[in-house]
């Protein structure tokens, strides 16, 4: 049996699908992250562990002149990604991927799989400003591939998403496969999704429900506009002009309910969809910081003998809490007036209306109006569940200076992580002796 080597190792999820599908640890980790081998290593113990730059890792050395039956690498992605928009591109960082044709011509592994963005195909030569050049743009990707057709390797690539294949997120990336004797290349069956054996995981799945959102009123900092753009297009999509929402969560007293919504952070433009479906995987998360964000509509019962106010009174029907009822006032009507801009607050009539029935919900042919709403980000232990990781994996991990990681931490592993399902579908398509053991 040959060895298992995961380049660019990361905090561990190109290793855990490998082990997912293999029924067996990684050999050897390698990463020049300190951090990023400090979360391996407590989640794979029985891997040997290189701190070190992968350039500077002798492939006959560290394998000892044992065969390699498989060698994963996922070069860092961020120069290649449209993610970073028009930001010099850095070409010894782009230039990464090479490594895997080092391995290719000293230990010659069986099976060679690489995974980054979808832009990873338009690799090529950038000018001296660091800036594409777009009549060039695959060059340096074909002269990649014609390396290991060189080497006698078959070569395919393929873009897939991480939730067809049993995970709660729908990010996309490009998996290359290269085998040794061109050997033939298999791709995986989709398993999750419309039509399929399993329907997709989504995104409710992985929130945990019991962390309070603190209401986006009020607040010391307010919020920024897009945001609360966001947020409000999030509260009419999901749950003023949805009649029968989902996911609404009973509180105690079943006079009061709370009816979720997911926004995607951090993006300029406002007006763009980043008002996600919790009935759906969840997006990409990236490495650049934790981008979502719940915010819940906490509704009261408004008629029958249930408690709460009516319409027809409305500071009750905005706000319970007198201090909230500008702000309330003022985010609704800023985007719900009839005229532009909103009518005024001095006219409750026209600005409160049965109407226009902005701040009523029908949940089983009880009528309820929002009370107040709330939004706070996802924590960590969400965000690496919607990348796929079990409940059990370790993320609360120790420095090399005995600190222990950061929230901030946590998440730059988290969207730096292969997703392991994806990783154990694609090994498992290619590897005979593969054992596929995924929890659907």
């Amino acid at each position: 049996m040959g060895l298992i080597v995961d380049n660019f190792a990361g905090g561990g999820g190109a290793s855990l699908g490998i082990e997912m599908a293999m029924g067996r640890h990684v050999d050897i980790a390698i990463n020049h992250d300190p951090e990023a081998i400090a979360m391996h290593k407590v989640n794979h113990p029985l891997t040997r562990h290189y701190c070190e730059d992968v350039w500077e890792v002798d492939p006959i050395s560290v394998t000892h002149g044992q065969p390699v039956d498989l060698a994963w690498f996922s070069p860092d992605c961020t120069h290649h990604s449209k993610a970073r928009g028009d930001k010099p591109k850095n070409q010894k960082i782009r230039g990464l991927a090479w490594v895997a044709t080092k391995w290719a011509i000293q230990v010659h592994p069986e099976i060679i799989i690489l995974e980054n963005v979808e832009e990873f195909q338009d690799w090529g030569p950038v000018d001296e400003d660091g800036k594409l050049i777009k009549e060039l743009a695959g060059e340096t990707f074909n002269a990649f591939v014609e390396q290991f057709r060189n080497l006698d390797y078959s070569v395919e690539w393929k873009e897939l998403r991480a939730c067809d294949y049993g995970a709660p997120t729908t990010r996309k990336r490009l998996f290359l496969v290269a085998k040794a004797d061109k050997a033939d290349i298999r791709w995986p069956e989709k398993t999750h999704g419309p039509g399929r054996k399993y329907p997709y995981h989504t995104a409710s799945e992985i929130i945990d429900w019991s962390i309070p959102c603190k209401s986006i009123f009020g607040r010391k900092k307010p919020l920024c506009d897009n945001t609360m753009r966001r947020i409000h297009r999030g509260v009419m999509k999901f749950v003023i002009n949805n009649t029968n929402p989902f996911y609404t969560i009973t509180a105690i007293d079943h006079n009061a309910l709370i009816s979720p919504v997911l926004i995607q952070m951090g993006y300029g433009d406002p007006e763009e969809r980043r008002v996600l479906d919790l009935h759906k995987p969840l997006g990409t998360i990236t490495a650049q910081g934790n981008k979502f964000a719940l915010a819940a509509a906490f509704l009261k019962k408004d008629y029958g003998a249930g408690t709460g106010q009516s319409v027809k009174d409305p500071l009750h029907t905005i706000t319970a809490k007198s201090n909230h009822f500008a702000l309330v006032q003022a985010f609704l009507m800023k985007y719900y007036g009839g005229g532009g801009d909103g009518q005024s607050l001095r006219d409750p009539l026209h600005t409160i209306t049965a109407k226009d029935r902005f701040a009523l919900v029908t949940v089983g042919g009880e009528e309820y109006g929002i009370a107040d709403i709330g939004m706070r980000m996802l924590q960590p232990r969400e965000l690496f569940s919607g990348n796929g990781f079990p409940s059990d994996y370790i993320i609360d991990v120790k420095r090399n200076d005995g600190k222990w990681f950061t929230k901030a931490d946590k998440i730059h592993k988290c969207g730096n992580a292969v997703v392991p399902q994806v990783a154990a579908a694609v090994v498992s398509a290619n590897i005979e002796e593969a054992r596929l053991n995924i929890a659907v």
